[in-house]
């Protein structure tokens, strides 16, 4: 009896410890419902190359689904996380996401367990080696050669064509009027060629068109004694008396028969006399409103025709000394003309030049201009063709006026498997402008291998020591009356991060400082750490557009998930 009654005991114990197990399972699966795997489609690859790091997801359709984000899989480093792929199953849903790693670095690596978030309820994937090859390379087949230096690149064309040929046809436009107008040698006019003629040759010419003009048929007298007289007049204004054209006709008469007595021109007293009268009918028709014979009119003509051969005649030629003083006289006044020109043409093309410069500097003021001619290479670096990139990985998406060259960063022995670090820079000593962008992986692992998760106030914190470590290193480079505000910022895609920011004096090669301003921001997400560094020189309102337009670019991948991924 009694070893029935403790075979009955032992049995209904098994069956109570079965009855609450059987409960207990029913109750778990009531609420763990979510399944999650993964898939790798190789865990030996060489360096460079990438796996397929796949994560699946079998929940329930109203379930919460969080895959993991940013740098989670150090020390292997995620290139790509595709979009998650969603089907439904029968009352639930079956979610996949693929990430793309690698790694550059020849061993073996261990991928962490990854945390997927299914309802505020953390699941963990299983942990997985991966072996990392190097690249063999067989010397016997394949050369090997030194690596090759870097090569400058010339920077993709820009607008600068199109005001340097517009400049180029402004310039010959102002050159070809002023040639047209100026140096053009202009073909004589009928009056400029009888001008240049001797004055014998000009009167003889004035007598033969005084004929053509038939003053005489028409019976215009006056205005034909009026161009007779003026002939001779000017005749011997030009060869004997050079006040001929002003002087009436007694003072002309008189004047000429004094130098006829004093022996100064060979005319005869017939000549003279024979003047006289003609001069004197001439005032008559003017004046008296006489009317001679037209053949009377046609004999002083020919009068006067014979007295200008008469004094012609009667004129000594030039002597050698007297040609080679009317060829200086001739000399100089081309030299004159010459002289006339080249002032004409310096002041026309000094008023276009202050024209235009006053017109452009009215328009965009005389700063502007002046910095458009002179050179200044703040208002190049504004104006010229902006680079538009992602640094590192979560990348920082950033429009930059240079291309950021990446740099070595130097990391303590010790830390270079805990810490991954990618720097991009560029500076410029003239214009003053310095950027720096900077990305740090952390590889924070606890005692058993697994990831270690930050609290919010930690990361806070985090940032918070990092923006003091940044301060001492400008202090340490010489940086002096350092002033600092910090703000919080957020990223016009919304990206949210510590924003610092002030100004500061950095000493000079002599002894002076300059002043700067700078502007530091430091983002952090799981794992990863992103900052972004700004120092401009505080005088230069060209760098203030530059590095405004710098931080409206600033974009990031944000630590939060999209709806398309919650589902």
């Amino acid at each position: 009896m009694i070893f029935g009654e403790k075979k009955a005991s032992v049995f209904h114990s098994r069956s109570t410890e079965f009855s609450l197990f059987t409960i207990f399972f029913f109750l778990f699966s009531l609420v763990s419902f979510a399944q999650v795997s993964t898939e790798i489609d190789t865990t030996t690859i060489r360096i460079g190359e990438q796996i397929d790091y796949k994560i699946n997801v079998e929940a329930d359709s109203t379930a919460l689904v969080v895959f993991p984000e940013g740098q989670t899989f150090m020390p292997l480093e995620a290139v790509e996380a595709l979009k998650i792929d969603t089907t439904k199953k029968e009352s639930k849903f079956f979610l996949s996401r693929i990430y793309k790693l690698t790694q550059f670095d020849s061993g073996a690596y261990t991928i962490p367990r990854q945390k997927i978030l299914i309802d505020d309820q953390p699941f963990f994937t299983d942990s997985l080696r991966v072996v990392v090859n190097t690249v063999e390379v067989d010397t016997t087949k394949q050369k090997l050669y030194d690596i090759k230096p870097i090569i400058e690149v010339e920077k993709s064309g820009s607008e600068m064509w199109k005001w340097i040929i517009l400049a180029v046809l402004a310039i010959v436009l102002v050159a070809f009027l002023l040639y047209w107008f100026i140096w053009r040698k202009k073909p004589l006019t009928e009056e400029e060629e009888i001008a240049l003629l001797p004055p014998y040759d000009r009167a003889k010419l004035a007598l033969q068109k005084l004929d053509e003009n038939e003053y005489l048929r028409r019976d215009e007298i006056k205005e034909y004694y009026s161009e007779l007289t003026f002939i001779i007049r000017k005749y011997l204004d030009e060869q004997v008396y050079d006040r001929a054209l002003e002087s009436t006709t007694s003072e002309l008469i008189n004047r000429l028969n004094l130098l006829k007595d004093g022996n100064q021109i060979p005319l005869s007293k017939e000549i003279i006399q024979n003047l006289e009268s003609i001069l004197q009918r001439a005032d008559l028709v003017k004046f008296a409103k006489s009317a001679p014979d037209p053949e009377l009119a046609a004999m002083d003509k020919s009068t006067i025709d014979k007295a200008i051969d008469h004094v012609k005649v009667s004129l000594p030629e030039p002597s050698e000394e007297e040609k080679l003083l009317d060829q200086k006289y001739k000399e100089e006044q081309e030299r004159k003309k010459k002289r006339r020109k080249i002032w004409l043409t310096i002041g026309i093309a000094l008023f276009l030049l202050v024209a235009t410069f006053i017109g452009f500097g009215l328009k965009y003021g005389f700063g502007y201009v002046k910095d458009t001619i002179i050179g200044h290479e703040g208002k190049e670096l504004l104006e010229g063709n902006w680079v538009e990139s992602a640094y590192g990985y979560p990348p920082i998406f950033i429009e930059t006026p240079q291309v950021l060259k990446r740099e070595d960063v130097e990391i303590p022995e010790e830390y270079k498997d805990k810490i991954k670090s990618a720097l991009f820079k560029y500076a410029s000593k003239k214009s003053g402008v310095s950027i720096e962008v900077s990305t740090t992986a952390f590889i924070m692992t606890d005692e058993q291998g697994q990831p270690i998760e930050m609290s919010e106030e930690e990361k806070a914190q985090d940032l918070l020591n990092a923006t003091e470590s940044l301060l001492k290193k400008f202090e340490d480079q010489g940086a002096t009356d350092i002033t600092v505000r910090k703000d919080k910022y957020t990223t016009p895609n919304g990206a949210e991060g510590l924003y610092t920011y002030g100004s500061m004096n950095i000493a000079l090669n002599g002894g002076s400082s300059q002043p700067y301003k700078y502007n530091v921001f430091f983002f952090r997400a799981e794992n990863v750490r992103q900052q972004i560094v700004l120092r401009w020189r505080a005088d230069d309102h060209y760098v203030e557009d530059i590095i405004q337009r710098i931080k409206d670019s600033i974009e990031l991948v944000p630590d939060e998930v999209t709806e398309e991924e919650k589902k």
